[in-house]
């Protein structure tokens, strides 16, 4: 009996490198997610994990450019793709939702006119038709009185109701992907867990994949299934959530788990630790960009910069990866 075939996977992200003129910001970056899955990127604010997913849909600063490696979807490589045809791809295969939901949408343009021009980019409907796949989409994310909240403006809504729109707008043309940029920055914590939720629901009622961008490792324990630690650019840990949370290998992992505070078995009522230093710069680092923080580094640590090394059998798109010297494979 042949062994069950393997979910393909939507998105292929392989050595992935973006530059800053003099700085290298994304290092070599490789990660894959699988169809109906959800990656969770996790590090302190600077890391590079927002860069990483804004090259995904290359929507890089003006000074930032891709040098190097592939970001494979649908048999394409998008870090070369051309203009033209990335566009088509942008809110249709591959959709985004940025952090700043209070900021993210247009103040004079109603928030049915801006979700169905998402519609109308990609697909040939008239002006009826887009009407009421706007109204179904405003239901479909919890936003009551769907007819009425059609004509109304930004600032009609709270900021939990704009993230609500900001997924509407996201999921309009049923993406293959759905990259979520600090989705609950900015929200309270009972808005926070409404906006996991509805994610979560639309990922497997719509069967998207997900890239999750976050620092809250409660969202990721809750709703994720890999999670890879990003860390001066790099990936430092890859695994499954299951092997992550019950005992991360790499000492920066352990440190972000020490340090935070949140529901589930993983967490203790132990006093916090924390991480003692801050993030080093992706630039001009000889060894390990961690060792100036980790409590067990040693002299050869700062000698070159350790390779993502698997655990055990497998493969790094599906097993469990380490970047440390110290830990034995």
């Amino acid at each position: 009996m042949s062994p069950p075939q393997r979910p393909h996977p939507v998105l292929e992200v392989l050595d992935l490198r973006v530059g800053f003129p003099g700085n290298l910001a994304v290092r070599g970056v490789s990660f894959a997610i699988e169809e109906g899955s959800t990656m969770a990127l996790v590090g302190e604010s600077g890391c590079g994990k927002s860069l990483t997913a804004f090259s995904i849909l290359r929507l890089l600063p003006p000074t930032a450019s891709i040098v190097g490696g592939q970001v494979i979807f649908d048999g394409l490589d998008l870090a070369t793709l051309s203009a033209r045809r990335l566009r088509d791809i942008r809110g249709k295969g591959i959709s985004i939702i940025l952090q700043e939901p209070m900021t993210s949408l247009n103040p004079v343009l109603s928030i049915g006119t801006q979700i169905r021009e998402v519609i109308t980019r990609h697909e040939r409907l008239s002006r009826s038709q887009s009407r009421r796949r706007v109204i179904e989409l405003l239901d479909l994310v919890g936003i009551p009185d769907p007819d009425q909240r059609y004509e109304q403006f930004p600032h009609h809504f709270s900021g939990g109701m704009r993230q609500r729109v900001m997924i509407a707008m996201a999921v309009a043309c049923n993406p293959r992907l759905l990259i979520a940029d600090e989705p609950t920055t900015a929200l309270d914590v009972t808005i926070q867990a409404q906006v996991m939720e509805l994610l979560g629901r639309l990922r497997k009622q719509l069967s998207m994949a997900m890239l999750l961008i976050t620092h809250d490792l409660g969202a990721v324990a809750q709703w994720a299934d890999r999670v890879a630690v990003m860390y001066a650019g790099r990936i430092v840990e890859q695994a499954s959530v299951d092997e992550f949370f019950a005992g991360p290998r790499h000492p920066y992992s352990r440190g972000l788990l020490d340090s935070s505070v949140g529901e589930g078995a993983h967490y203790t009522s132990t006093r916090l630790k924390e991480i003692c230093g801050s993030v080093a710069s992706a630039a001009g680092e000889a060894g390990c960009a961690f060792a100036p923080r980790c409590p067990v580094a040693v002299a050869s640590c700062r000698a070159a910069p350790p390779a993502l090394k698997m655990l055990g059998e497998g493969v790094i798109r599906d097993g469990w990866s380490v970047a440390c010297d110290l830990v034995p494979a």
